[in-house]
């Protein structure tokens, strides 16, 4: 492969082979993680209320709930489409800026419900 930087004459050095290493190590090394995190991602077993409860607590926006609670709105965004289980320390956060019990805010559904 013959590549020509800007101003200079042609390069036909071969690639050097350690730098295609790095390269494919990192490149599959994003693949695995991706395919980890779709699998982690996926429509969890526990349901929540959020939206509405921000809604009725003057239309509170997800970044207001995420600066309350201490994590970033993407974060609060998959809590509430249940595409993420919140740690327990985080739900029962979330559920104190509501003033309601946990089992209020989520609830817990079997897989069967899923679908």
């Amino acid at each position: 492969m013959v590549v020509q930087p800007y101003g200079k004459a042609p390069y036909n050095r071969p690639f050097p082979a350690s730098i295609f290493a790095v390269f494919l190590r990192n490149k599959v090394h994003r693949a695995a993680v991706s395919l980890s995190a779709g699998f982690l991602m996926g429509k969890t077993s526990i349901r929540n209320n959020i939206r509405r409860l921000r809604f009725e607590a003057n239309e509170m926006t997800q970044a207001e709930l995420a600066e309350k609670v201490g994590v970033t709105r993407q974060t609060l965004n998959a809590i509430e489409a249940a595409k993420y289980s919140p740690t327990l320390d985080l739900a029962f956060r979330i559920a104190t800026v509501f003033n309601l019990p946990l089992e209020e805010v989520f609830q817990y559904v079997g897989s069967a419900d899923l679908n």
